[in-house]
């Protein structure tokens, strides 16, 4: 049976051979204790860096939702604003209808009445066109065009279109009120710049008749403000409830990242003591091996 002969050079071969071994398994260690991430380079697990790369996607796809979150309460809550500031002159406005209507007022007064009415449209109108960080609210998508033309509001049309926000996938909600639900149809009696105008030539004229008709028209678009004030409570209730869930999502992902790249610090530092002192003991064994020279064997 043949033998294999043991030279010098194959036992320094073997000994750089564990001694380097034994360095790579100190240095990962030590690279986990100060980064303090079990998955420093794919090749340290290459499942855990698969499953890693996911939880990284999906936590910055839901922080996206949470911006998307951020600012479509942002609109909603500025469009709530604005509907209640156009509620108030609309009450404003049929509270002085309701006392134009009354036959004892002489013609100066219904002079005066129709004045504030005009203020009240001008005010109305800057409503209309209010801006949301430089987008027109009340013009559906084409945010970037004023929706009331100051000379002629009542013929102006505005967009019907909605402005969608996704807030989780495929979840998408519309932010905007269309303006036709709450200032009316365009070219219709029912729309509130129409109505007003209506109403201050009826109190000019006299016409008190008119005026108590349009009384009703007023009622009917401040309903329409309800309405629309309400729905834009429901959404933001929604909205809300969407955020609550996509934290939750982000704490869950969070954790979960964590426990797949994290290092067990405590675990990580008995390890590496352990392999400190393999590390130490190769090299004392090293040191004797290597020492072994041709005057050693004369010895």
């Amino acid at each position: 049976m043949a033998t294999t002969r043991v030279t010098q050079n194959m036992l320094n071969t073997q000994f750089m051979r564990n001694l380097n071994t034994n360095l790579n398994r100190v240095q990962k260690l030590q690279d986990q204790l100060s980064s303090g991430r079990r998955i420093n380079k794919p090749s340290d697990d290459p499942v855990g860096i698969s499953l890693s790369l996911r939880y990284r996607s999906e936590l910055e796809r839901n922080k996206q939702y949470q911006r998307n979150v951020d600012s479509a309460l942002s609109w909603l809550s500025y469009i709530d604003e604005i509907l209640g500031q156009a509620g108030n002159v609309l009450q404003r406005a049929r509270e002085l209808a309701v006392q134009g209507a009354n036959g004892t007022n002489p013609k100066e007064a219904l002079e005066t009445i129709a004045m504030e009415i005009d203020q009240l449209t001008g005010q109305l109108l800057n409503i209309a066109n209010s801006q949301f960080n430089g987008k027109y609210v009340f013009n559906g998508q084409k945010t970037d065009l004023k929706p009331y033309d100051e000379t002629n509001p009542g013929q102006s049309v505005p967009d019907d279109g909605e402005v969608l926000f996704e807030i989780g996938i495929g979840v998408r909600i519309a932010v905007n009120a269309k303006a036709k639900d709450i200032f009316g149809a365009p070219n219709t009696q029912e729309n509130i710049f129409i109505a007003l105008k209506n109403l201050s030539e009826s109190l000019r004229n006299g016409d008190y008749a008119g005026v108590s008709r349009l009384i009703g028209t007023l009622d009917a678009r401040i309903d329409g403000f309800l309405a629309a004030r309400a729905d834009i409570g429901a959404k933001v209730n929604r909205v809300e409830l969407a955020e609550e869930r996509l934290k939750d999502i982000s704490l869950n992902l969070t954790r979960l990242q964590s426990k797949t790249e994290d290092a067990d610090l405590a675990d990580v530092i008995t390890k590496l003591k352990m392999d400190e002192n393999v590390y130490q003991a190769s090299l004392a064994a090293g040191s004797r091996l290597l020492m072994r020279t041709l005057v050693d064997f004369l010895h």
